[in-house]
């Protein structure tokens, strides 16, 4: 080897130790049997056996980066959270996804597409999980399960099932908002780099005097909003599967960073009560005419990860992470989240999720946790319980006990939210058909949802589902219909 020539690392086994061959095991003779105390062939062989996590139930499929969110407006007036402050600079972690495929499905499957963050701020990670739709097809966690599973595969012959979806859907009519969204234009964005994010939750946001306001988050990108008409994205499926992934992946490796700029909706925390719709209802969106958007700042991907099943198939997004001057609203469904999202990590990556690369806060931790599979990270505590007699730590109520949280009034109930002047499952849907939507767009909707209709959905099925158009909007609904029906 020259003075110029590169040093070539050796091989190792997990230990860090030198291992004697790359390709030949150890045998008594060329011919002979491989021995138990090859160590290393061993360990190869077992470690293959248990590469593979459990995938996600759902979000299964998706491509993230690493980034940075910076704050260009002031909005301190309704926020205390660390990471909105003024000028404030925080790295991020990003991850999109498909909902209802499988890890091998292609990504140009019609479905919504996951959009969480996590921000690793100066009081811990903040972690949002959204959607590319600013709705979604439930209100209540109970039906959540049932969504899914008639999202999924047939029980009985493993394929995909346009019947159990319309079945679910013509049967839930608090969908018809969500399958608009999805049957239209956006149920297939032309990449995760063209498609906006949104909460899609409601949170609560806390300013330093204590007053509390009710946000939703909307991420626009900077790429501007485009699709992939259906022909295209069924051609797209059988050749190249990792479109969306690919194309992420390569705009940040060419220095084509992607960008999303954060905006705002603030209601005022005494409006709630009496708007004219339920606004924690997540079918449901605030007009931008009743609560405008208003300006924070951009997050930017600049950086793709160095393995992506170490930072992104382990990356764990919850929306139980809410830092101070952030908390949960009285949204079913994300009060259902706040326990389903970390049970599904322990789950799926182990009881120490949170000390792996992706997971592991960049502000350090004095936790109370101890022991557990795979914890490398011991506590800083003296003693682990509090409180104790030995130092602490201790929580700081002077600075982070300021309430986030709200009031339930009356008994503990299984209920339908209580109605406003407005709630009804139709309108909103039918409002985004009509004056949104223009004529082309409402003709790739009739397209599309016939389409959909005419692969595998029996008659009764069938004809609720022309019901269920005909609320939504019934020239929509007849035409649908007539497509169908061969009319």
């Amino acid at each position: 080897m020259t003075e110029s020539s590169p040093k070539v690392a050796y091989t190792t086994d997990n230990a860090g130790i030198p291992v004697e061959s790359d390709e030949h095991s150890l045998t008594v003779s060329p011919d002979g049997p491989i021995l138990l105390h090859d160590h290393y062939v061993i360990e190869k062989m077992a470690q293959f056996n248990r590469e593979r996590v459990p995938e996600r139930v759902v979000h299964a499929k998706g491509a993230g980066a690493y980034g940075f969110f910076e704050v260009t407006q002031d909005i301190s007036q309704y926020t205390k959270a660390d990471l909105f402050q003024p000028g404030r600079r925080t790295e991020l972690l990003a991850r999109f996804s498909t909902v209802a495929g499988e890890q091998g499905s292609p990504d140009t499957w019609r479905d919504p597409r996951g959009f969480a963050l996590k921000f690793y701020t100066d009081h811990g990670n903040y972690d949002m999980v959204g959607n590319n739709t600013p709705i979604f097809f439930v209100r209540d966690p109970q039906k959540f399960q049932d969504f899914i599973h008639s999202q999924k595969r047939h029980p009985a012959t493993g394929l995909r099932n346009n019947e159990m979806q319309w079945d679910f859907w013509t049967l839930s009519p608090e969908t018809a908002h969500q399958v608009t969204w999805l049957m239209g234009d956006r149920g297939i964005p032309r990449s995760y780099r063209f498609m906006n994010g949104y909460s899609s939750h409601t949170y609560m946001w806390v300013n330093g005097g204590g007053e509390r306001f009710w946000v939703k988050y909307h991420f626009k990108t900077d790429q501007g909003v485009d699709f992939i008409p259906q022909a295209e994205a069924d051609e797209l499926a059988g050749h190249d599967a990792d479109r969306h992934r690919r194309d992420l992946h390569e705009a940040i490796e060419s220095g084509d960073a992607p960008s999303w700029s954060l905006k705002v909706q603030i209601m005022p925390f005494e409006d709630a009560p009496d708007y004219r719709f339920n606004p924690f209802d997540l079918t449901k969106v605030w007009p931008h005419g009743d609560y405008p958007l208003i300006d924070v700042g951009r997050f930017t991907l600049n950086r793709n990860p160095e393995d992506y099943f170490v930072h992104i198939e382990q990356a764990a997004f919850e929306p139980s992470n809410l830092v101070p001057g952030i908390g949960p609203s009285p949204d079913k469904m994300l009060l259902g989240r706040l326990f389903s999202y970390p049970d599904a990590h322990r789950y799926r990556i182990g009881t120490n999720y949170s000390q792996l690369p992706p997971n592991r806060p960049r502000s350090g931790v004095n936790s109370y946790a101890k022991d557990g599979s795979m914890r490398y990270f011991p506590s800083n505590a003296s003693m682990p319980y509090a409180p104790n007699s030995f130092g602490g730590p201790a929580a700081d109520v002077e600075h982070f006990g300021t309430p986030a949280g709200w009031a339930s009034a009356g008994e503990m109930v299984r209920a339908a939210y209580t109605l406003h002047s407005e709630d009804d499952d139709w309108g909103q849907a039918g409002t985004l058909v009509r004056e949104v939507m223009d004529e082309a767009a409402r003709d790739r909707l009739v397209s599309n949802v016939a389409g959909h209709l005419s692969q595998g959905v029996s008659r009764p099925v069938l004809e609720r589902a022309f019901q269920y158009w005909r609320k939504v909007d019934k020239e929509t609904g007849d035409r649908i219909a007539k497509q169908v029906n061969g009319g």
